[in-house]
């Protein structure tokens, strides 16, 4: 059981409207590809035509499933076997994203020694703050991307062999990056190169919110009582190893729609709800937010810096999670001050509490935060139902 004892703190349970692009449409939505994908594709065509000396016109990349999707390159410039270039369009889908349209360019120049050098050119983001998984002065490129280039790279030449510097660019991706969060968050110059499924499902629309109520009836339509709510693909993932004994019908990637999925599961029946999510959006439900879209909530450092003195944190860590550029750096500061189980377990707690204030007490609500690599349970409600957690 927790150590810490819960304060279950008074906050005013809200559900902010859809932003107006992401209301109800009547056809079905199309899926796209993230920034990572298609800079993979773009970076895997320039190494090709250097390579081989021949300009591509098309390619086939995996994606981190396995399956294996093609691209056509928009353009590609060979530079008297020194260098290369070559772009592909993203196309979001019907998301409302921001980068749809954006032109990702790899440029690829021949290095020593062998192996692969991944950095960001003109249009991409450069980290200033901690809290992004990334080293500061880095290009915002995430982990996932960066192993996406690496394996498509590999496939045209030989890595152990050779060595190659890539480049990403977005031209008119410091304009773009304007209308997102990257500045407040400290990635400066441009967007971030993003995705950990390759591909860009319209999680931010209306009709996504109709899925997630969908999947919950069909739940329990086969008699099931117990759902389990993830906010992606990592943590369904994380709650899939954590839950194993549950069916997989049990599982629901919610993404931003708990409150739409609490009401749901009300009206069906269901007795047992179990939240598996990351800190960030943990902590937004921790503050009463049940419609987490990026552009209609915010991470509350107060919220944060307020559990940091529950959990038995001095003041002075306390004002390093007020000051923590996002919830991932309130996590690693936790985290280095002994304090993430302690902490963890009390943001768990306040979620259980407020996903049982939503549903007037009709659902039991449990909640177990993971990691930001969604392999280990790092804090929860009633440790006994996940097994260890570190």
């Amino acid at each position: 059981m927790n150590d810490a004892k819960p304060v279950r703190r008074p906050v005013t349970l809200r559900e902010p409207d859809l932003p107006r692009t992401a209301r109800i449409r009547s056809d079905a939505l199309r899926t796209g590809w993230s920034t990572g994908t298609c800079s993979a594709a773009a970076a895997k065509a320039a190494s090709a035509a250097l390579a081989s000396g021949v300009v591509q016109r098309e390619v086939t990349i995996s994606l981190p499933s396995g399956e294996r999707v093609s691209f056509l390159v928009e353009r590609c410039v060979l530079d008297a076997g020194r260098a290369a270039e070559a772009v592909v369009v993203k196309d979001a889908g019907d998301d409302p994203d921001v980068t749809h349209g954006a032109r990702l360019t790899a440029t690829v120049a021949w290095r020593a020694p062998a192996g692969i050098e991944i950095d960001g050119g003109p249009g991409v983001g450069v980290v200033t703050k901690p809290g992004l998984g990334l080293p500061v002065g880095e290009a915002a490129i995430n982990p996932t991307p960066r192993s996406m280039i690496i394996q498509s790279v590999n496939e045209v030449v030989d890595l152990d062999t050779h060595g190659l510097r890539v480049v990403i660019s977005v031209p008119d991706g410091e304009r773009m990056a304007r209308r997102t969060t990257n500045a407040r968050l400290g990635i400066l110059g441009g967007i971030s190169i993003l995705g950990t499924t390759g591909i860009v499902r319209p999680f931010s629309t209306a009709s996504w919110q109709a899925s997630v109520e969908q999947a919950i009836a069909v739940a329990a339509a086969q008699q099931q009582r117990t759902i389990v709510l993830a906010t992606g693909g990592r943590t369904e993932k994380a709650a899939i190893g954590l839950l194993p004994a549950l069916p997989e019908v049990c599982f629901v990637e919610v993404g931003d729609f708990t409150a739409a999925a609490l009401r749901r599961a009300v009206e069906v029946g269901i007795t047992d709800v179990i939240f598996v999510g990351m800190a960030g959006k943990l902590t937004k439900l921790a503050a009463g937010v049940l419609m987490t879209h990026y552009t209609r909530s915010k991470v509350s450092p107060d919220l944060l810096a307020a559990i940091t003195l529950d959990a038995g944190g001095d003041p002075v860590l306390a004002a390093a999670v007020t000051a923590a550029n996002t919830a991932r750096h309130a996590h690693e500061l936790w985290e280095a001050a002994g304090l993430l189980r302690a902490a963890g377990d009390l943001l768990c707690a306040q979620v259980a509490d407020v996903l049982t204030r939503f549903a007037d007490g009709r659902l039991h609500a449990r909640v177990a935060m993971v990691d930001f690599t969604g392999m280990s349970c790092v804090a929860a409600t009633e440790h006994e139902w996940v097994g260890p957690c570190r």
